[in-house]
């Protein structure tokens, strides 16, 4: 039994890899509240490194906070549990879930958990059984969509030239909803493209082109370019990230349009290495040091939508099917990123930020 026990001892992950592997942000602190340690979402919430948190106030790092919190924070003898909680997090706001647990036998210490709303991901089977459902109702609504499209193709033959413009409305639905089914098959697959090194602003450029060649509004948006030159290539699907970014810079268009005035789309790449930014992907910490973000001058999200924009269906658009978010989503995790959206009220600008891995780290 003993050597049973042995075997299956030294084959277990220990008490830091398991901590490493949590997908929500875990902090050590003592009784002056001062960080001992964190694990690597953490460091991915917090923006920054574990060795420039260790040994900074908690307080310093989430606050202010709601002063029922912090006064319970303050002691330090007691469990704490903070639904939908605003922090502040890499200069700007967050909602969170937190709690604070003492551990026994050392007076003082706790550890607490930070755990970000409306950024919670799924199980896979989970995300499969709720992307399976769209993908089967494409596919059931397809064949009888070709039949309408091949009837109003022989209909706008045989009708008198004044009505053929019903049967040309006919095949255009048709066409659109078809765009639709097709957006929601992306949406339901499974199976990622295969990833390559690629040149992250040759991707954008490309984005650009096909954004403006499909809105002849856009030609009056200015689209500024702040590019990092020295910017290594990403480990990315080429075909992907362009669709992301067509979809980014697309939503950035009808946002800064929306008021009527000229627009702004910022681009801006960076290399975000000093901040450790990660994500968890089966068990460990992947690094993201690639960062594209697109920016509008828009007038931002619907505040009661921000913390849903990435679940299908969910839009800020009359119009808006709800998908485009979504499949932005996917996409990026299925290229191991991470991209999550603020607004910056001083600014006056909304940023969707892409975090992507680096090619040289692949394996």
């Amino acid at each position: 039994m003993a050597s049973v026990a042995s075997d299956f001892d030294e084959g277990r992950p220990d008490a830091r890899a398991q901590l490493s592997g949590l997908i929500f942000a875990l902090v050590l602190i003592d009784a002056q509240g001062v960080i001992a340690e964190v694990n690597h979402a953490a460091e991915d919430l917090l923006g920054t490194s574990a060795s420039r948190l260790v040994g900074t106030r908690l307080m310093d790092r989430i606050g202010p906070l709601d002063p029922r919190v912090e006064a319970r924070l303050a002691a330090s003898d007691e469990a704490l549990v903070a639904r939908d909680l605003a922090v502040r997090v890499g200069g700007h706001e967050a909602r969170v879930n937190l709690t604070a647990s003492p551990i026994g036998g050392y007076p003082g210490w706790r550890v607490v958990t930070l755990s970000q709303i409306g950024h919670d991901e799924p199980g896979p089977g989970a995300r499969e059984a709720m992307l399976g459902a769209p993908a089967v109702l494409a596919h059931e609504i397809k064949n009888p969509l070709a039949a309408i499209r091949g009837a109003g193709q022989l209909a706008a033959r045989k009708l008198p030239h004044a009505d053929r413009k019903l049967a040309r409305m006919i095949t255009d639905e048709v066409d659109r909803i078809a765009r639709l089914i097709d957006r929601m098959q992306q949406l339901g697959s499974t199976r990622p493209g295969p990833v390559d090194p690629c040149n992250p602003h040759e991707a954008i450029r490309a984005a650009v082109a096909t954004m403006r060649a499909a809105s002849a509004e856009a030609s009056g948006i200015e689209i500024r370019e702040e590019f990092d030159p020295s910017l290594p290539p990403v480990l990315a699907n080429r075909d992907a990230l362009e669709q992301v970014l067509i979809n980014l810079l697309s939503n950035a268009r009808d946002a800064a349009l929306a008021d009527g005035g000229p627009g702004l789309i910022i681009v801006q790449t960076r290399f975000v290495s000093g901040l450790a930014f990660s994500a968890i992907r089966n068990g460990r910490a992947v690094p993201l040091p690639i960062e594209i973000t697109v920016s509008d001058d828009g007038a931002g999200i619907d505040p009661a939508l921000r913390d849903h924009v990435f679940e299908p269906f969910v839009s800020s658009k009359p119009s808006g099917q709800g998908l485009g978010l979504s499949l932005v989503r996917k996409l990026v995790r299925d290229m191991n990123g991470n991209v999550s959206h603020e607004r910056d009220p001083r600014s006056g600008l909304t940023h969707f930020r892409l975090h992507l891995p680096q090619a040289q780290d692949a394996g």
